[in-house]
């Protein structure tokens, strides 16, 4: 059985106060921890960056909204008792001419020094926050802002050095004069050259920043797509072509103010956030594009985890936080990972790492329903999982581990989860996620969620057989009931199933 490091437990909240180029945002999270959870979120759309390339100046009435909303946040983190806070700006404060001016009034205000971040310090940040919400990226970071774009090539843990262009939507905005025509002709000419596009064919595009994310929430609707959750949403980057194509036609025909699922304020950028979307595609020539929520915060707070806390799976850490709050035994789900492990070696079953990867995370999140009325745990244990707010995993392992679960509620055989989940896997997703589900209600019509149980069973196989067998000091934890659902387990995994007293 692989052991996972249980979390250590940090004891005070921290809070990173985000002031960029369009918007000012606090964001407070529980604890400085591999799998960040967020207590608190609000922003604020002052517009700071939106006349610094015309005039080089940060807007009057911009500083004032700034001011205020960051007096809010200081008398917020003061209220909420946060243990650190963290401030941040990037682009418009760094480029303007009065912004360290404005600096100085927002350090007085918050009360802690404000890193004023460079462009390849920004570019860093913004790679590190997909490096700790992405399993084993590969591809390039792109950080749309108001004020600028940051380009960064990643690998895996490995972030080369980044490049940063003014191409935020509102300096893209400002520079064209809201000409959508001389926008382009601004892209075009700053893009050309860019060294991390010229390694990003046929890899993946991971676009950060909050006005693609709107691009994202309006392709999800338009395409009638199932889930709603905005991290590792991916769109094939062909599709993605045509769909930032038409939108573009829609802003010259100004019918984009129509699209209701957009903010008013940041209606006016979407046509400049997908024209520079739309020439990184035509140039770079990626295979996928894919969205992150994750980015220069969490980057921040990921690059001050000490490294054996950043090298740790971030599902694995999100799955056992939910499992230590919810559950009825944390020791319980481990041995259900070393049980469902035997089983799987046993019984020879096809798993990849990533299988192996996302069925311990299932065995982590399997009894965090169990306080659900019983009629209603598969179901409801399905939408937690499919909506929780934890990165390291796509929307199609998201939907593997939710159907294990589901089907450990509602039985393997029975009923389909509904299509808007049941649709996100593969056949053969589907049928381990079935086999697992079998193998949970087996384990926990035994063990009862208790700890000390498990450990006591084991498996073996002789020709097309399976035997579940019992230590002496379990066999009055034998029934019918058992011999049935372990039967109905060994149908699955295409065994004949019996129950063995030793």
């Amino acid at each position: 059985m692989r052991k996972y490091p249980r979390p250590r437990k940090p004891d005070a909240s921290v809070a990173v106060i985000d002031i960029g180029s369009n918007s000012v945002r606090l964001v407070v999270y529980e604890a400085l921890e591999r799998s960040l959870v967020s207590i608190f979120n609000e922003k604020a759309l002052c517009g700071l960056g939106r006349e610094v390339q015309s005039t080089g100046l940060l807007a009057p009435d911009a500083i004032k909204k700034a001011l205020m909303s960051l007096r809010r946040f200081h008398a917020l983190c003061k209220v909420m008792k946060v243990g650190r806070v963290y401030a941040i700006a990037t682009a418009a404060c760094r480029d303007a001419t009065n912004g360290a001016d404005f600096i100085a009034k927002a350090e007085r205000i918050c009360g802690v020094p404000i890193d004023v971040l460079s462009g390849p310090q920004e570019a860093h940040l913004a790679a590190l926050g997909v490096v700790s919400s992405v399993h084993k990226p590969d591809g390039i970071v792109g950080d749309l802002g108001g004020g600028s774009l940051e380009l960064t090539d990643v690998r895996g843990h490995r972030v080369h050095r980044g490049v940063t262009l003014p191409l935020g939507s509102l300096a893209l905005q400002d520079a064209s004069k809201t000409s959508l025509k001389s926008a382009e002709r601004i892209v075009k000419a700053e893009l050309s050259g860019v060294a991390p596009l010229k390694a990003g064919k046929g890899r993946t595009f991971y676009a950060v920043g909050g006005t693609w994310r709107a691009l994202a929430r309006i392709h999800i609707i338009q395409s009638g797509y199932p889930l709603r959750v905005m991290h590792g949403y991916s769109i094939p980057a062909a599709d993605a072509l045509d769909f930032l194509r038409r939108l573009r036609r829609l802003a010259v025909s100004q019918t984009l103010a129509d699209i209701e699922v957009v903010t008013d304020a940041r209606q006016p950028l979407l046509a400049y956030a997908a024209l520079v979307l739309e020439y990184i595609i035509r140039i770079a020539k990626p295979k996928t594009i894919m969205f992150s929520t994750y980015g220069v915060r969490e980057g921040l707070l990921y690059s001050l985890l000490p490294a054996t806390e950043r090298s740790r799976d971030g599902l694995i850490c999100a799955a056992q936080t939910l499992n230590g709050l919810m559950s009825r035994s944390a020791r319980h789900a481990d041995e259900l990972i070393g049980w469902t492990d035997r089983l799987v070696r046993i019984s020879k079953l096809p798993e990849t790492e990533e299988d192996r990867r996302l069925r311990h995370a299932a065995c982590l999140l399997s009894d965090i329903g169990w306080r659900i009325h019983p009629d209603y745990r598969g179901e409801q244990t399905l939408n937690l999982i499919m909506n929780g707010n934890f990165g390291d995993i796509d929307h199609q392992g998201r939907a593997f581990i939710a159907l294990s679960v589901f089907y450990r509620y509602v039985g393997p055989n029975k009923v389909n989860a509904p299509s808007s989940v049941h649709d996100l896997v593969t056949p053969a997703m589907d049928e381990r996620a079935r086999i697992l589900g079998a193998a949970f209600r087996v384990a926990y019509l035994i063990s009862a969620a208790r700890p000390g149980v498990l450990s006591a069973m084991h498996f073996r196989s002789s020709g097309r057989k399976l035997k579940l067998v019992f230590e002496h000091r379990l066999v009055d934890l034998v029934a019918d009931r058992v011999g049935g659902r372990f039967k109905q387990l060994a149908r699955l995994v295409g065994r004949s199933g019996s129950i063995v007293l030793r």
